[in-house]
């Protein structure tokens, strides 16, 4: 959730003073949708844990080649577009595989 947090406060530099009130808020729910997006796969994760722990991960697999490839192309470093890759999306991989872990672990202790 703290990770869908702070992609969430990307969408606060929509706000414009040279829009109208809700030219802002148009722009505003669009810089949303990324986080609706994400909203919507943790829920799923939380009713099927493989599912969306798989969806999760994977989610964050492609955002990171995505993302590194973008802030590569501004800032030609290496570091620095790793740097953001963990900061933003390393934590949606790192959950994918923990709601992967609970299912088995889940699973499995129902067996014994």
């Amino acid at each position: 959730m703290l990770a869908i947090m702070l992609v969430s406060i990307f969408a606060l530099d929509s706000f414009s003073p040279d829009r109208t009130f809700w030219q802002n808020i148009g722009a505003f729910m669009i810089h949303m949708i990324p986080s609706f997006v994400l909203l919507a796969i943790l829920i799923v994760a939380w009713k099927w844990e493989l599912a969306g722990g798989i969806v999760l991960t994977l989610t964050g697999l492609v955002l990171s080649v995505l993302v590194y490839i973008h802030n590569f192309k501004m800032n030609h470093s290496v570091g620095k577009s790793i740097g953001v890759i963990l900061i933003i999306t390393f934590p949606f991989i790192v959950a994918g595989v923990l709601f992967i872990v609970s299912h088995y672990l889940k699973r499995h202790s129902l067996k014994t």
